[in-house]
């Protein structure tokens, strides 16, 4: 019977996420990863060969838990509730997940997505591709053909939700929750949903 690694790629990006929460993602190097898992070096470049990997495993890694739900919320009927489920998603994910939360609002530049490889950057390509598809077939189910009332949909349902966490990042005595039921209010206020 084989034993279960001691140090998976998922605990190594864990300690990542951790430290770019924490520190910045400057402060990610392959030796801090070893440092804070108790894991050999060699373990952790044998789970990634480069620092590059690694940032790109980690956004990689976020921007797909993050996308899961938020996806979902976009296919909800009727697409008005559609809309109000995917901005309350980016508030309650980032409230129940503030340390990925952390990682997404850093951005993929923090992460040094300019040094990732063709393979990595394809795979955020795709990943974004997704959401621009789903807010699309969102925009058209409402029925907004304008890129005037798509960018609005966009600044509604991503950009409000977004500014809110990020204001609370900034303040640790923020009230995420209290934003959260703002943005769900304005949200539903803008959509028309009671």
């Amino acid at each position: 019977m084989s034993r279960k690694p001691a140090h998976t790629a998922d605990s190594l990006l864990d300690a990542a996420a951790d430290i770019a929460a924490a520190d910045g993602a400057a402060a990610i190097t392959m030796s801090a990863i070893a440092a804070a898992t108790g894991a050999p070096s060699g373990s952790v470049y044998y789970r990634f060969p480069d620092r590059a990997a690694l940032l790109s495993g980690l956004w990689l890694r976020t921007i797909e838990r993050f996308q899961r739900g938020f996806l979902a919320a976009l296919e909800i009927d009727p697409p008005h509730e559609a809309a109000v489920r995917a901005a309350h998603h980016v508030t309650d994910w980032s409230l129940r997940h503030p340390t990925d939360a952390a990682v997404l609002l850093a951005g993929p530049e923090s992460f040094g997505s300019a040094q990732w490889s063709a393979e990595a950057r394809e795979a955020a390509a795709a990943r974004q591709t997704l959401v621009n598809d789903a807010m699309r077939n969102l925009a058209d189910r409402l029925g907004y053909r304008s890129e005037a009332d798509r960018e609005r949909l966009a600044l509604l349902i991503i950009e409000l939700p977004y500014a809110a966490v990020r204001r609370s990042a900034r303040n640790p005595d923020a009230d995420l929750a209290g934003m959260a039921q703002a943005v769900d209010r304005i949200v539903r206020d803008a959509m028309e949903v009671g």
